[in-house]
């Protein structure tokens, strides 16, 4: 399975406060400490709870790499992809998730909260913010085809106009 091909999205006000809902009501039944979204080419898009002590940027780019590399290991294994990866610490861990093959939940924890629970609370969230994006997602690809669409047909008018055709 490959990823959706690469498009222009940006969240609405609405989105942002859904997605937000959603993560906060997740940390809050997980007694997890910080979500954070992240897209596939490594830009970090939300932060909830406690603000992370990292570089975020630096954070954004490894996770992304971290979910390729699994990507394929899981497809040298004969899998079509990692739905979800752990990586544990001693005191802090981490567990991330896919969203819509374009996103990445990564979820920091500590003692405070076991990893049964965080990946319990997980698959509700995970659900809720699939079907957040692919709505998003759609929406905006079918804002890009209409914009596309009208493009188009403009060029294809100054065109006749510039080469005399009728």
């Amino acid at each position: 399975m490959t990823a959706p091909r690469a498009a222009s999205w940006s969240f609405r006000e609405e989105d942002s406060a859904r997605i937000h809902g959603v993560l906060q009501a997740f940390l809050r039944d997980a007694a997890a400490r910080t979500a954070l979204l992240v897209d596939r080419a490594g830009q970090m898009l939300i932060t909830v709870g406690e603000p992370p002590s990292f570089d975020p940027t630096a954070f954004a780019s490894l996770t992304a790499a971290d979910f390729s590399a699994n990507d394929q290991l899981a497809r040298l294994l004969g899998e079509p992809e990692f739905g979800a990866l752990f990586h544990q610490g001693e005191r802090e861990s981490l567990y991330l998730a896919d969203i819509a093959r374009r996103v990445i939940l990564v979820v920091l924890f500590d003692n405070r909260t076991t990893l049964g629970l965080v990946k319990l609370r997980m698959k509700s969230a995970v659900g809720e913010l699939t079907a957040i994006f692919t709505e998003l997602f759609e929406r905006s690809e079918g804002q890009a085809t209409q914009v596309d669409s009208d493009f188009l047909g403009e060029a294809e008018d100054e065109l006749d106009k510039l080469f005399g055709s009728s």
